[in-house]
């Protein structure tokens, strides 16, 4: 009997452990409710939620091929070996088979269960699933991980133009075994359930997931580069917070970008060559999480930047996190985040440097509000935006380069249709003023918007000189040891 253990992978298709268990015997799956581990995490409530609703369309899925689905509690990670090996003992599992997953605390879990696993005679098997490289294959001429993008993108090009990342084939269905599924919880406690209107947002399961890659492939990709940018208008795809729960594979999304582009992945259409480099900027982030297990300890992967006087602004702070700033499109951003879940990826970067550079407030507590509040949230992706937006991470943005948050306003939103649709208060302004409200002279309808909580160019020159006064910062390209 093979136990599959279900992790950051909720899906029947492209699977490559389940493939894998399915052909080796019959099969029998496994999800930890962990919720302990959870909080620890900083996991939001309507990710839980979001993984929840997903296990109820796996069972479906996973019945269809005959494979029962158990839940079983783990409140935290230490407590998954005894967890599994129990389950091992009761259905005599030969083998446990899993996809690997990244970061400090995954990988000791997973060393314990399979240490565990063993001393019962019980075989582990991890796969290589959630990326393209295995950790450890790309690296630079010397032997390490890279720190710049481009130089690990041009060696995932090379590695790609050898052998292309293969999709893994459905397993067949297996004959039926006398095992009854549990029924999965609607509900772990201490993670509310979300508004009935965020979950609509986000529907579960694979078919959506293949739904939204399939009409942005055919109807948006070729103009991702020039409308990705602009959060009114519906650029993106919509589909990261299915790929974070695993329910579609970065490797379906890379074939259907090469479908759409005539199997090119560097030239033809600029915006599937932009969105494959999107799924890279992924894997990048996930290799740094191996390479450089700081950046699991909460810690700046430049150590110099760790030496930053940060201020402590409780009040600053939750003016941000309240989107209460004064300045519209940061709060517009935070209000998108607060009631959907997420958040378009230029203001990621535009109120991360707001934060971290007007307000001066360390990148940490920034990180951990947005895992608290993200459907989509991810350890590598979100500690990698971050750092990069706060100059203290992997090819980060220079210190000097802070984005001006009105200039990006009027770049990206010139009409102003995303600042009113989040700020409905500032509706009677026209596109010009609706950017900048304090500097309309309290013009009527935003009285009850408030002034802006700090002045941009003197906050802008107070983060310059913090960062002068760093030790030496080793500038990026050298940093490639390339």
């Amino acid at each position: 009997m093979q136990l599959l253990w279900l992790r950051s992978d909720l899906r029947i298709h492209d699977n490559t452990a389940l493939t894998a268990a399915m052909e080796q015997g019959p099969t029998v799956a496994v999800y930890l409710i962990s919720p302990e581990q959870w909080r620890q995490h900083d996991d939001a409530p309507c990710k839980v939620d979001f993984w929840l609703r997903n296990l109820v369309e796996l069972e479906q899925a996973l019945a269809g091929l005959n494979v029962p689905l158990l839940i079983r509690h783990a409140d935290t990670w230490d407590q998954a070996p005894d967890v599994l090996r129990q389950v091992c003992r009761e259905l005599h599992i030969e083998r446990v088979h899993a996809n690997e997953e990244y970061g400090i605390n995954e990988t000791r879990r997973d060393l314990a269960v399979a240490n565990a696993l063993e001393q019962d005679g019980v075989h582990w098997r991890s796969y290589l699933d959630q990326l393209f490289f295995k950790p450890g294959t790309v690296l630079t001429k010397t032997g390490n991980y890279f720190q710049v993008f481009s130089q690990f993108r041009k060696v995932c090009y090379a590695r790609m133009h050898q052998a292309m990342p293969r999709l893994i084939h459905a397993p067949h269905k297996q004959q039926t075994l006398n095992i009854v599924s549990d029924s999965v919880p609607t509900q772990v406690e201490g993670f509310a359930s979300p508004s009935a209107a965020l979950q609509a947002l986000w529907p579960a399961g694979e078919d959506e997931a293949q739904r939204r890659l399939q009409a942005f492939s055919d109807a948006q990709i070729d103009y991702y580069r020039s409308e990705r940018d602009f959060p009114a208008k519906p650029g993106t795809s919509q589909l990261s917070a299915y790929l974070a729960a695993g329910v579609i594979s970065p490797r379906q999304c890379l074939h259907a970008a090469l479908i759409s582009n005539h199997g090119e992945f560097e030239t033809g259409s600029v915006g599937a060559v932009t969105w494959i480099n999107e799924l890279l900027w992924r894997e990048f982030y996930k290799h740094i999480l191996v390479g450089y297990p700081r950046v699991s300890r909460h810690r700046a992967f430049r150590p110099e930047t760790e030496a930053l006087k940060w201020r402590d602004a409780p009040q600053e702070l939750a003016a941000w996190q309240q989107a209460r700033t004064g300045l519209p499109i940061i709060d517009a951003a935070m209000r998108q985040l607060l009631e959907t879940g997420w958040m378009h990826n230029r203001l990621r970067m535009v109120v991360a440097m707001f934060l971290t550079k007007n307000l001066l407030i360390d990148w940490r507590e920034g990180e951990r509000f947005f895992m608290q509040h993200l459907i989509d949230g991810d350890l590598a992706a979100n500690n990698g935006g971050w750092q990069w937006s706060s100059s203290t991470g992997t090819d980060s943005s220079p210190y000097f380069r802070i984005f001006n948050p009105l200039a990006q306003s009027e770049k990206f939103d010139p009409e102003g249709l995303f600042l009113k649709h989040w700020l409905p208060e500032l509706a009677g302004l026209n596109k010009k003023e609706v950017h900048d409200p304090a500097a309309s002279g309290g013009l009527f309808g935003v009285a009850e918007y408030p002034k802006p909580i700090v002045d941009l160019r003197s906050s802008r020159a107070r983060a310059l000189a913090a960062f002068k006064a760093l030790p030496h910062r080793q500038p990026a390209a050298e940093a490639s040891h390339e």
